[in-house]
Parts: C-alpha cells; structure tokens; sequence
C-alpha cells in the first residue's frame, strides 16, 4: 500500500518514513502544504498521514481541499494539537481518524491498517481468497492452511491484488503500489515478482489479461 506522509520536522518525518517502511508501506513524504496537493493530484495513494501545522498551506485548509475535490482516500491526521476543539475541527473537515503526538508508532500502523481495512469494506484483519490468506499485521501469508515466505515485494503486490480481486491491474499501476519517488524500477521488475507469486501460489492464481494487465479472480 502507496502512503503519502505530509510532516515538515525533519525528525519526525524520517523517523515515521522508516517505521512504516520496516511495515511493509510504500512511503512518499511531503514537507508542506502546497508540496501534498501537488502530490495527490496524482491519485495513486491508498491513504494520507497529514499534520496540522505545515508551512505554505495548513494541513487543515489541505484537507478541506482534498475533501471538496471528492476524493475518498482515508486521512489520518498526526498533530501535536490535542486540544478537543482541534480534533473536532480535523474531524469535521473530512478525517477519518486522528492520533496526537507523541505516539508509538506500532499504534499508528495498526491505525492505518484499520483505516485501508475500511476503506475496503472488510472487518476480518485477514484478507481471504480463495485458499490463500494474508494478515497485514504479520505478514503472514498462507496457503490451505500452510505458510508462504514472500519477499517485502512480494507480499506488497500480494496485498494490493487481494485487496480488490476481480480488479485488473496494469503494470504501471503496480509499480505505483509497490514503489515511491526516487526508488529505481527495472523494466521486467513486476514480471518478476508475478513470476515468483505464481510459482508459490500456483501458476493461474494470477491471471494475465492480454494487453490490459493482470488479476486475481474473485472467488467463493
């Protein structure tokens, strides 16, 4: 899952960035305002961490902005503000949640997890599809009941296909899920990674869908 982290204290953000990396997060961090409208702008991210106070455009007024183009990407807001009045206003301004620092941020992935898992319309934490589960929160992956090792990328793009089965992806699209601004992307790099799910998984779990992209076909 594509997170964009909107946090101008340079600690924090790289401190957050690294955390939700080590999860398991494709993570693009944004220093202002302004900086994350551009951002979205692009429509490829699954979820936005935004705090209040941000240089050029409050991360309020980006809400607001964000909430009157329609969009329906989770935001959970990360502020120092706690009073109740600020929360009420975050709230009311479209967030789904808000987490006042300090916080652990073992908190704010289960948080993030929670928010993806609602956007999705799911209330079991694991994703089922047929035979293969995936818990995000351990990254576990299993098939009829027995455990699969997958690679960081693996279980991403895993994660991505059982999040929406039925739903065909191209390969750019992809590669928006699995990777952020500055990370180098070879040519072949989702076939491969497709290559070794098939293989683990079994060979038509995966389809092709000749010049469209690939799914995983919704099952009973």
């Amino acid at each position: 899952m594509r997170l964009l982290l909107v946090e101008d204290d340079p600690m924090i953000g790289g401190g957050i960035g690294r955390g939700l990396r080590r999860e398991g997060f494709t993570v693009d961090w944004a220093r202002d305002g302004a900086a994350a409208e551009l951002a979205l702008a692009n429509k490829v991210y699954d979820l936005l961490l935004l705090d209040l106070g941000l240089p050029r455009k409050g991360g309020l007024d980006v809400l607001k902005t964000v909430r009157g183009r329609g969009a329906r990407i989770p935001v959970l807001v990360i502020t120092a503000r706690d009073a109740v009045a600020d929360r009420v206003n975050g709230l009311d301004a479209g967030a789904d949640d808000y987490l006042v620092k300090p916080f652990d941020l073992d908190e704010l992935a289960a948080r993030i997890r929670a928010l993806l898992r609602r956007q999705s319309g799911r209330a079991d934490p694991v994703i089922k599809v047929g035979t293969v589960a995936l818990n995000p929160a351990t990254h576990e992956v299993t098939l009829h009941g027995e455990a699969v090792t997958l690679s960081g990328r693996e279980f991403s793009l895993l994660e991505a296909f059982l999040d929406r089965p039925g739903v065909v992806f191209s390969r750019e699209q992809l590669e928006e899920k699995l990777y952020g601004w500055g990370e180098e992307v070879e040519s072949n790099a989702i076939e491969v990674h497709i290559h070794a799910l098939r293989r683990k998984l079994g060979q038509n779990f995966i389809r092709n869908i000749r010049g469209v992209g690939y799914m995983v076909p919704r099952q009973s």
